[in-house]
């Protein structure tokens, strides 16, 4: 499929409040075939995700441990994580701490799903994840480990507003550009 029908389709699953606000575009280098172009995503008329690109205004996380240090990633922490640790403990581990082990569980496995989402955007090709969020269901792509799908599915006109506040909880353990996203989707609201 060609850029400028992909895009197209894209535009045409747009929310009608995010119409003319979101852009997709693409460079591409005809006369340089070991480059491939640039796939960036626009909010408006700025380049907010650019592939893999340190400029943008979303932070990138360069190591796992940047992410655990980040304080505006909040993990929410339920009772059945907390009682599993004191299983495992036998019960001889303090209640507070229990729940910064919890804690820490948590916020590691959400660590190496960001890096590694992250890390698997930055050798995507834009056109790929879009021709495979245009064949799919929207269920699935909200559910993607794939910060590209999550996004295109969040901007997505399909997804109403009742999906969108139930999705709250979870979006807090998404990488930080879909949670712009999220945000600026519920924003319009």
């Amino acid at each position: 499929m060609s850029w400028s029908k992909l895009k197209q389709n894209l535009e045409s699953f747009l929310s009608p409040a995010l119409n003319g606000k979101v852009e997709y575009r693409a460079t591409g280098y005809r006369y340089l075939p070991d480059k491939a172009g640039l796939c960036y995503i626009a909010v408006d008329k700025k380049n907010v995700l650019n592939m893999r690109d340190t400029t943008t205004q979303i932070r990138w996380y360069q190591a796992e441990q940047e992410i655990k240090n980040d304080s505006n990633i909040q993990i929410p922490i339920n009772n059945e994580e907390i009682e599993a640790i004191r299983k495992e403990t036998k019960g001889v581990v303090p209640e507070d701490r229990l729940q910064v082990m919890a804690r820490s569980r948590k916020l590691s496995e959400c660590a190496k799903e960001i890096f590694s989402a992250q890390s698997s955007l930055s050798k995507s090709n834009f056109i790929v994840v879009a021709t495979k969020f245009l064949s799919t269901p929207i269920e699935e792509s909200l559910e993607s480990h794939d910060i590209l799908l999550n996004i295109l599915a969040l901007v997505d006109r399909r997804v109403g507003k009742k999906r969108l506040l139930n999705m709250a909880e979870k979006m807090k353990l998404k990488h930080p550009i879909v949670q712009y996203f999220y945000e600026l989707r519920v924003g319009t609201l």
